[in-house]
């Protein structure tokens, strides 16, 4: 058992006290704290309707009895070129079994989005967030961030970041969804 003495009790207390008073001043200087994506798990997913690299517009409620997985990216974003690609794959195997994959591209400008789109052979719908709107609605902050949304529109799973092997949890997440 680990003994405290009053010194490091209160060294800790005061240490704590400090860490409040850093978010509170970031706070003010920044506004506020950000709250994570995954913080949605649980709560009916956003509508949103954007224009897509056909030019047409997607929305998200006219999936709804689908699994959609939605995947937020951007070209500056190295983890998002290395991840596209395999979700590319992941579209290509449970397409037919009644997965939606939407790519929300968050650069201002669209052009080298369309170019890395087509360099990649990205089969899914991209779409434009240009504005900022659904990227906001979904809390991002870390990029890529994927988000799983079940047949009833609840998101149901939310991966911030990307390292090689998160497509394998999409994967047995996909499974399980595909499967209610």
């Amino acid at each position: 058992m680990q003994h405290f003495s009053k010194y490091s009790l209160s060294a800790n207390r005061a240490s704590l006290r400090r860490c409040f008073h850093a978010v509170a001043v970031l706070s003010l200087a920044f506004g506020p704290i950000a709250v994570p994506a995954t913080s949605l798990v649980g709560t009916p997913a956003a509508d949103f309707a954007l224009r897509s690299l056909g030019d047409s517009n997607v929305r998200l409620s006219e999936h709804l009895g689908e699994v959609v997985l939605i995947n937020f990216w951007a070209t500056w974003c190295g983890p998002c070129r290395q991840e596209m690609p395999l979700l590319n794959e992941l579209h290509a195997k449970y397409q037919l079994a009644g997965l939606v994959l939407l790519g929300i591209n968050i650069d201002e400008d669209r052009t080298e989005a369309v170019e890395m789109a087509q360099t990649l052979k990205i089969g899914y719908p991209i779409l434009f967030d240009e504005r900022k709107d659904v990227s906001k609605a979904y809390q991002l902050g870390t990029m890529p961030v994927t988000i799983l949304i079940d047949r009833e529109g609840v998101v149901r799973y939310v991966s911030e970041g990307f390292k090689p092997g998160y497509e394998k949890r999409y994967a047995d997440q996909l499974r399980e969804l595909l499967g209610e």
